[in-house]
Formats: structure tokens, sequence, C-alpha cells
């Protein structure tokens, strides 16, 4: 295996493990909740004026499928639709006091992941950091490209 296969794999385990170990107290934390509902709230509540093009575009996801979801959380009372005085066709979405509840379990459980892995980070020199960073950002934009070339317009699906 080369490097670069290495980095993808290590950045495939890296999630995995993740994910594994932050399951059990996530689910039991947000118990009726989906994790989509859940990064749906997080997005709504972290962009103001969020709509369901830009819920779509974040989430690699068609309208159809955004509409779905947030007419779910609507529903179970975690957010509310708005429009603004000078745009009635445009909906945009906000969170409920149920909505935030959620949100901040959410963000506490992502704080107390981040002190648990803190220890690792410590470990890291700011230079490594900016590093590392550096090549994320160069590999998103990369696959920016190739979404773009590819004409996948989730808007459209």
């Amino acid at each position: 295996m080369n490097k670069e296969e290495q980095i993808i794999m290590g950045f495939r385990d890296l999630y995995n493990k993740m994910v594994w170990l932050n399951k059990d107290k996530m689910e039991e934390s947000l118990k009726g909740h989906t994790p989509s509902e859940v990064h749906c709230i997080e997005y709504i509540e972290k962009n103001i004026d969020s709509n369901v093009t830009k819920l779509a575009e974040f989430f690699y996801m068609t309208r159809g499928a955004i509409s779905k979801l947030t007419k779910k959380l609507i529903k179970k009372g975690l957010i509310e639709s708005y429009q603004k005085a000078d745009n009635k066709k445009e909906i945009y979405f906000k969170l409920t006091e149920q909505g935030k509840v959620i949100f901040n379990i959410h963000e506490e459980l992502h704080k107390e992941f981040r002190e648990r892995d803190k220890i690792v980070f410590d470990q890291i020199t700011d230079a490594q950091l900016d590093s590392m960073l550096s090549f994320v950002e160069k590999y998103r934009a990369h696959l920016d490209a190739e979404i773009k070339k590819q004409d996948k317009d989730l808007k459209q699906e």
C-alpha cells in the first residue's frame, strides 16, 4: 500500500473509530433523533437564514430529501419555518426552543469528545496542525472540483 492509500485508509479508520466510540453516548443522549436530524439542527443553528437549497448543498443531498427531513423536524417541533418581509418566495428555518435543547446536547457531547481526544492534539505542534489543515483544504478543493466536473447538480435531482 502506498502512502496515498495509507492516508485515505487512515482517514477512514479514524472516522469509523470516532463514530464507534461516540455512537452509544450520542444515541443515549439524543434518543429519538437520527444523526441526519441532529446534523440538520446543528447546521440551522450555526447558519443564519438556512433554507432547503443551502442544506441540500451542504449535505450533498437532494432538495427533495432535505424537504422531507425538514418537514419531519417541523412535525417534531424542533424547527420552524419563516419568510422574510422582502422575499415571500423563499422559506427559511430556525430552531425552536426544543430544537435548541437538542443542539446544546449535541454541542456538549462534541465538547466532551474533544476533551477526551485533547491528549493527542496537545502533542502536536502548530506547524504540524497547519500542515494537516493545508492538506485537508487542498484535498477538499480537489474533491469540490471533481464534483463540479461531474456536473452533479444536486439541486435538480
